[in-house]
């Protein structure tokens, strides 16, 4: 029998098409749940919480792989390393600083912070003329969790093995000079004692598991760790939690402005620059914004700021996008079929909405909400097929680059159903992406 990675084609295909007849016609299974748990064990040290983690969240990792030509996985670096290169020009920090919260600001937080931003997070989907980034996230989850699932995933066959690789790089190496970088730019040659990783109720998040995996990430590196809630940080001179002196905040909050009265604390912490925030309100304004997608999207704003054509060429991609305005509300209802529209300041899908899904009553709420909402050309989201219980099921998935200062440090597959992604679908869950060089001329398996 010939695996699809293998059996000859019809007619010659490109590198995209051939992606997406992999994740179409290929359901072997590709995650070895055993060395998974053994890896996550040995790097949480216990194993009784990992038993119970991986219980309770039977969907949150999936047992396939992800297929991604080397030609996409490129233009997928090429897209976020022209945004990043957007950030950094002048007239584009302004333009996009003028709709940013004040705390974001230079005359507020200062300009001469250089710390980039842990874990940006840049989203695609796939598409037959190539990655389409659907937004850029500043506190991307899940990192700390797909490197020891991309270690515990094999190839799924023979005939796939050695054809197929994973962008390269040691994950964990990468983590502790990026958090040690983030604290050089800001405190130089300063010891780093002590991060906090900061969430709302962390014990009760999803991904409470990954907290568990930086804090002991840190402590293997002689750097102290601790998880707490926002509430229970105190700042009086210097930022505190308990009687333990905080040096550098790993925030994973989503009040991405510091605004809620429990977070008062580490806003004045960081307003006052006695802790390094990473990252900060000011990456949010720089990135994440879903406001600025209407800039990106925009090739002659682009040339406008000064970007280089290459970049602007690579922005192409981006799925054009515009604001919600009582103007072009009429317009953007009658082509909804065709748009996502989502909160300038959401995350986690909340509050997004599929245009062809929409009903004039939600409409009522976009338009006259107050808070903002941006309508963005639809990409659908490609297949991958998952066989369970017998039936082939094509689920959606996502890819998320998980970047540094314009550098890689993962990528990473989320398969799911339904409208975004929720690691409540069986057979879904994060995923690791194969990425396969140019096409070779099929070849019978041995």
């Amino acid at each position: 029998m010939n695996h699809p990675a293998t059996r000859p084609l019809a007619q010659p295909i490109s590198d995209s098409a051939f992606g997406a007849w992999l994740n179409r016609e290929c359901f072997c299974l590709s995650l070895d749940g055993g060395a998974l748990e053994t890896a996550l064990s040995r790097e949480i040290g216990d194993a009784d919480f990992v038993r119970e983690m991986l219980a309770a969240r039977p969907n949150l990792f999936s047992a396939v792989s992800v297929f991604v030509s080397r030609a996409d996985y490129a233009a997928m670096e090429a897209v976020m390393q022209a945004v990043e290169a957007a950030a950094r020009l002048p007239l584009y920090r302004e333009a996009v600083l003028a709709w940013a919260p004040g705390i974001a600001r230079p005359e507020i937080a200062g300009d001469g912070r250089g710390t980039a931003g842990v874990f940006m997070g840049y989203d695609f989907h796939l598409s037959e003329s190539g990655p389409r980034l659907i937004e850029v996230n500043t506190n991307a989850g899940g990192a700390f969790l797909n490197a020891p699932l991309a270690a515990a995933s094999r190839a799924c066959c023979k005939e796939v093995e050695g054809r197929y690789r994973r962008p390269p790089g040691d994950f964990e190496a990468g983590v502790i000079a990026m958090f040690r970088r983030e604290w050089s730019l800001e405190r130089g040659e300063a010891t780093l004692t002590r991060i906090a990783i900061v969430d709302d109720a962390p014990t009760e998040q999803y991904l409470y598991p990954e907290f568990v995996l930086a804090r002991e990430t840190f402590r293997r590196h002689g750097i102290d760790a601790v998880i707490c809630d926002p509430s229970e940080l105190r700042f009086d001179g210097a930022l505190y939690a308990g009687d333990a002196k905080i040096d550098l905040v790993y925030n994973r909050l989503v009040d991405f402005d510091l605004d809620e009265p429990a977070h008062a604390a580490l806003r004045a912490a960081y307003l006052a620059g006695a802790v390094v925030l990473t990252p900060s309100p000011r990456h949010h304004a720089l990135f994440a914004d879903k406001r600025n997608l209407t800039l990106l999207s925009s090739p002659e704003r682009l040339a406008a700021f000064g970007l280089a054509p290459g970049h602007v060429a690579a922005l192409a991609s981006v799925p054009h996008t515009q604001m919600v305005t009582p103007e072009n509300a009429d317009a953007l209802w009658q082509a909804r079929k065709q748009l996502f529209f989502k909160p300038v300041a959401g995350h986690g899908a909340k509050a997004v909405y599929r245009g062809e899904k929409l009903t004039k009553t939600v409409w009522e709420t976009i338009c006259t909400g107050g808070g903002g909402y941006v309508a963005q050309e639809a990409v659908a989201p490609p297949a991958r097929s998952v066989m369970l219980e017998g039936e082939n099921r094509p689920l959606k998935f996502d890819l998320r680059l998980y970047t540094y200062d314009g550098q890689v440090l993962l990528a990473a597959a989320r398969v799911y159903q339904g409208q975004t992604t929720n690691f409540r679908t069986q057979g879904g869950g994060f995923a690791p992406v194969l990425v396969f060089d140019a096409v070779r001329e099929p070849e019978p398996c041995p």
